[in-house]
């Protein structure tokens, strides 16, 4: 018997464990269409399920004294796990109702990330942190003899389980059930667990079917709508929606956001219309150089695929690769967003943008390399260095354009500044545009940063159809003091800190996540 209760002890410290750290997992995915996910949203995750266990390992280290008998240590396992299954299966509809009153009252994204992580994920974390020392406890008085090893090997399968978890999480369970699905699935595997160390105390039989009814819910409540995750497609990488812009363009159109913000705009009727000023201006641009001649285009991220498959329905006889790193994203374009991505002038490689860019064929060049990724509102790191800089020259045709889109605010946008400080490096002209709407209005904004060879030939462009628009040049004398006074860093692969550039935009509470 001393071998079977060393196995269960064993095998409920290593599920247990590798629970914990699905949930840490899942609570990155789960914030993401409210905050998005950065580097802030993990440091968030990560340090609220660390205080969380801490608190939990204290409070079975108390439960775990001497003289707490071995069926009440039994019963407070049971209690602590299904406190776990309780809380862990309620984190999604909970996280609903904090990100809606949070967001409305206008907390900083910042702040707004602690406090949805904190408020949704600490509980769990705490509970279920609660059982390690109880069972390493209840381990130890079963072979008394054997303490060192007794503690080793619970430690081992403590460590194992929480490796276990992080690689199922990451890399089968939240892209075969969705983080929903995931989530219930723990509070599942709590309860079961509850239910059998209730039934070990002896005490009483009652709560054991409430808790043994309590697993059965669990699975009832996947299908339940507050429960699911609020995405048309959960990918590897994402939380895909799909939004209808009728009511605001008049006619049949849909927006695509990936985790919580919207990346682009597509026309069922005419693709060729761009919603989006910063399409608009880089589309008109490219075609006003290439006066009528079919664009070789590469595109860093393809989203909703909208320059795409604009260009691929005006010229047939177009050259355009597209680099998605997410298959997920091709097919709702393709399902929900009338993508065709059978269009001849399309060629579209579900693969990181930097290292599809190098294999290619080494005389392939382009007129136009567009950069519109993002993990949030910020631009992946390793595609704003000299180094991928670097790299980019070298695949731009003559008399090419590199176009970046960058999301920051308008009075102070370090890291807009810092891109084009890199940018200078190599580009023999860089500029920053913005559309005038967009400059009046303040706020979050998007840039377009160009590296060219020689600069635009005006300090502004207009456009009267279909959208009245006007989109200016920041001053190139001005542009050059900003940099300089801010003494900003060059961005390379050995340090590139994005999202420290960013804190400032993060920390302004008019730019909330709603």
């Amino acid at each position: 018997m001393s071998r079977y209760r060393q196995a269960v002890y064993g095998l409920t410290l290593f599920l247990t464990s590798a629970a914990a750290l699905v949930v840490e997992i899942v609570a990155g995915r789960m914030l993401a269409p409210y905050v998005g996910m950065s580097l802030y949203t993990w440091t968030a995750v990560i340090a609220v399920v660390l205080a969380g266990l801490s608190v939990g390992h204290w409070i079975g280290g108390r439960l775990a004294a001497p003289q707490i008998a071995a069926a009440t240590a039994l019963r407070g396992i049971a209690a602590a796990l299904a406190l776990a299954g309780l809380t862990a299966a309620g984190a999604g509809p909970l996280l609903r109702l904090l990100a809606a009153w949070l967001g409305e009252s206008g907390t900083p994204p910042l702040l707004l990330i602690v406090l949805l992580a904190g408020g949704v994920f600490l509980l769990p974390s705490l509970f279920v942190g609660v059982v390690s020392p109880v069972l390493t406890k209840l381990a130890i008085d079963d072979m008394p003899q054997q303490q060192g090893p007794v503690i080793g090997r619970m430690f081992a399968l403590g460590a194992a389980g929480s490796i276990l978890g992080t690689l199922a999480a990451g890399y089968l369970f939240i892209s075969w059930i969705g983080s929903a699905g995931t989530l219930l699935a723990v509070a599942a595997l709590y309860l079961a667990f509850a239910v059998l160390f209730w039934l070990r105390g002896r005490k009483s039989f009652v709560a054991a079917p409430v808790i043994g009814l309590m697993v059965l819910a669990s699975f009832g409540l996947a299908r339940q709508p507050g429960f699911a995750a609020p995405c048309l497609a959960e990918s590897d990488y994402y939380c895909i929606r799909v939004v209808d812009f009728a009511p605001q363009s008049g006619r049949p159109s849909a927006a695509m956001v990936l985790d919580h913000l919207a990346h682009s705009i597509n026309d069922r009727d005419d693709p060729t219309l761009l919603y989006s000023p910063y399409l608009d201006f880089v589309a008109r641009r490219t075609e006003a150089r290439l006066q009528g001649r079919p664009p070789k285009a590469y595109f860093i991220g393809g989203g909703a695929f909208t320059l795409p498959r604009a260009w691929a329905a005006r010229f047939p006889a177009a050259d355009l690769t597209v680099a998605e790193i997410d298959p997920a994203v091709t097919r709702v374009a393709a399902d929900a967003m009338w993508l065709d991505v059978a269009a001849p002038a399309l060629r579209i490689i579900h693969a990181d943008a930097r290292s599809t860019l190098a294999g290619l064929p080494a005389g392939q060049r382009f007129d136009l390399i567009l950069g519109d990724a993002f993990h949030d509102f910020s631009i992946p790191p390793h595609l704003v260095t000299r180094e991928f800089h670097q790299l980019l020259l070298r695949r731009l045709a003559p008399g090419g354009a590199y176009a970046i889109n960058v999301i920051d605010q308008s009075e102070d946008p370090r890291f807009t500044f810092a891109l084009v400080k890199t940018m200078q490096q190599d580009f023999p002209v860089v500029e920053v545009w913005l559309d005038d709407e967009s400059r009046r209005r303040g706020g979050r904004v998007t840039f377009v940063v160009l590296g060219l060879t020689e600069a635009s030939p005006a300090p502004v462009m207009r456009a009267t159809e279909p959208f009245p628009r006007i989109w200016l040049r920041w001053p190139p004398a001005d542009l050059a003091a900003r940099i300089t006074a801010d003494g900003l860093p060059v961005l390379t692969d050995d340090f590139a800190p994005v999202d420290r550039l960013m804190a400032g935009f993060l920390l302004r509470p008019d730019e909330a996540l709603h």
